[in-house]
């Protein structure tokens, strides 16, 4: 039997074609033995149960055929929070938190927050457990993404979110809502992206919008105009070449103090804009 030296050193030989083998090792290792990185670094000697070993190179295979991590071992880490994710979200990613970070600096208590899209539940629950005295609403078009952030909400325990299965704000009355924060569906259809990296085993429902990748963005900013109260917030996540062109679609709707800020590669990934008073 490998211990766990030979495991990880194994792994990393297998995994050459990912960007992270290294990594990518340490973290099936660690799900299949469930434990820290800092147990694979005390106790290196350790050998892995023939179970153990069975598990770690079905991983270690179904991740050399490409699949993403996260469904690997089911859970994914955003904000605070240790999220179970599927195939019927959307892998959250570490740019996502922006969009949280910066709606959190306008937010105020008592607000009524809308998370179109919410997937896993990421945004939403972020927002939730860092300020529970707003109530957010969580919409998703697929059911089975619902479901996961349910299950996340209670996991969390958070209380303060309702869920509820939708077409972007269609049921949402007029002037009801503080604030939107969104990441759509923002890639056009014919994307070479779309046959690349860990967006080949996620649901194209959440990551394809028209052909050119704006589609679902017009129809929330135009939504938004009808369901935000006056002076309310709208953010939105969409691609790195995208940002002048929604901008462009914010500012046509009359929103105002229209900004984009930049993700963690440096490129511009949120856009923000006020409703007028």
């Amino acid at each position: 039997m490998m211990n766990i030296i030979e495991a990880l050193e194994h792994g990393s030989q297998c995994l050459t074609e990912s960007e992270s083998p290294d990594i990518d090792s340490q973290y099936l290792l660690c799900h299949v033995l469930a434990c820290t990185t800092t147990h694979l670094l005390t106790w290196p000697d350790t050998s892995l149960t023939p179970q153990q070993q069975e598990n770690y190179m079905a991983l270690l295979e179904q991740r050399h055929q490409g699949r993403p991590i996260a469904h690997l071992t089911g859970q994914r880490g955003f904000w605070t929070l240790d999220l179970n994710v599927n195939v019927d979200t959307l892998i959250p990613r570490p740019d996502t938190e922006i969009i949280v970070s910066m709606a959190l600096e306008k937010i105020q208590a008592n607000m009524i927050i809308a998370d179109l899209g919410t997937g896993s539940g990421a945004i939403t629950l972020a927002l939730a457990s860092e300020r529970p005295d707003i109530q957010l609403l969580a919409m998703d078009y697929a059911c089975g993404a619902l479901k996961v952030a349910q299950d996340n909400a209670k996991q969390s325990q958070i209380s303060n979110v309702v869920f509820w299965q939708g077409d972007w704000l269609t049921a949402i009355a007029d002037n009801t809502l503080d604030m939107i924060v969104s990441n759509p569906p923002y890639i056009a259809q014919n994307d070479p992206h779309l046959k690349q990296g860990d967006v080949r085993f996620e649901p194209l429902t959440a990551l394809v919008s028209g052909q050119d990748g704006l589609m679902d963005i017009r129809i929330i900013i135009e939504q938004a105009r009808r369901c935000l109260k006056p002076k309310g917030w709208l953010f939105i996540e969409h691609g790195y070449e995208q940002a002048h062109l929604v901008a462009s679609i914010f500012r046509q709707a009359t929103f105002e103090h229209v900004s984009s800020v930049k993700d963690y590669g440096g490129n511009d990934r949120i856009t923000m804009g006020q409703l007028p008073l």
